[in-house]
Formats: C-alpha cells, structure tokens, sequence
C-alpha cells in the first residue's frame, strides 16, 4: 500500500502528465493554424504519449490499493512566435517533468518506497529520450533559421513520427 505522502505525490504528477498533453494539444493547434501538420502530427503523438504516462501512474495507484484523486490541469499557452519558439517551449517543459520526476523519485526514497522508485525508473528513462528528440528538433530549427524550403522538409519528416502505446 502507498503511504498518504507518496500517493499525494504521484497524483500530482498524473495532473502534471495531463497539463504536458494539454500544452502539446495547444501546441498541435497553432502547427495546424500555421499549416505545418507534419509539426502538428509530432505534437499530437506526444500529447498521446503524456496521457499514456499519466494513465501508466493512474494504474500503478490502483494496483497499489491507492486512490487516484484527478486535479484541474492548468490553461496551457496558446500562441507562440515561432516553430522554434514552440519547440524551445516543449524542451522546457521536458526539463520541468524531468526536474518534477525528480522531486517524486526522492519523496518515495524518503518513504522508503521500493516498488514505487523502480516504476519510476522507467519514467526516468523516458525524460531521457523526452529531452533528446525535443532538443534535437530545437537544433535543426536554430540551422534551418528563416529557410522556408528547409522548415517544410523538416515538417514533412516530423509527420511520419506515429502513435505509440507506452505502456
């Protein structure tokens, strides 16, 4: 059973999981709005994958005889300035669930709990690969600069990234 402290814990982080699909989705909505869907599709895939997350703490709570208690996910932001703006955006709020991973890793040291801190090596590892693909976008951004024909080539290869099930 998770202790009252724990189990807070790993409800917050099922809200931060579903405030990062919210900040993709938003993010999906200005690539569309812009006419980038290959940049759309690539947020879309991650905001699936934030849920994925979310739901994997979700099921862990319940296999644990915890009590999954949902919060109000915040209003994520609208516009942006750029492609690279938004992904520069992504990478940062990559490195804050990364940083808030973190922060929940220790609270289950502190209580000593055993499985909870092997579950969320798993998360761990995925922040690894959620700041990688976001930083590596932001570079060829930074390369491509105001290069239409370039921004449209990267558009079009971020649009193959498809869905996955992360469970």
């Amino acid at each position: 059973m998770l202790s009252q402290t724990v189990l807070d814990a790993i409800n917050q982080q099922i809200k931060h999981e579903f405030d990062s699909a919210y900040v993709y989705l938003s993010m999906v909505a200005y690539f569309e709005a812009e006419d980038l869907p290959g940049m759309a599709q690539w947020m879309r895939a991650q905001a699936q994958e934030e849920l994925s997350h979310g739901m994997r703490l979700f099921d862990y709570i319940n296999d644990r005889s915890g009590r999954v208690v949902l919060q109000v996910v915040d209003v994520p932001p609208a516009e942006f300035e750029s492609p690279l703006q938004a992904f520069e955006s992504a990478l940062n709020h990559e490195r804050k669930i990364t940083l808030l991973i973190h922060e929940l890793y220790g609270v289950a040291q502190k209580e000593n709990d055993l499985p909870t801190q092997v579950e969320l090596q798993w998360f761990i590892t995925e922040q690894v690969e959620e700041e990688k693909s976001a930083d590596l976008i932001v570079q060829h951004l930074k390369r491509i600069g105001n290069d239409q024909p370039a921004l449209l080539l990267l558009d079009r290869e971020l649009g193959q990234r498809k869905m996955e099930d992360e469970g």
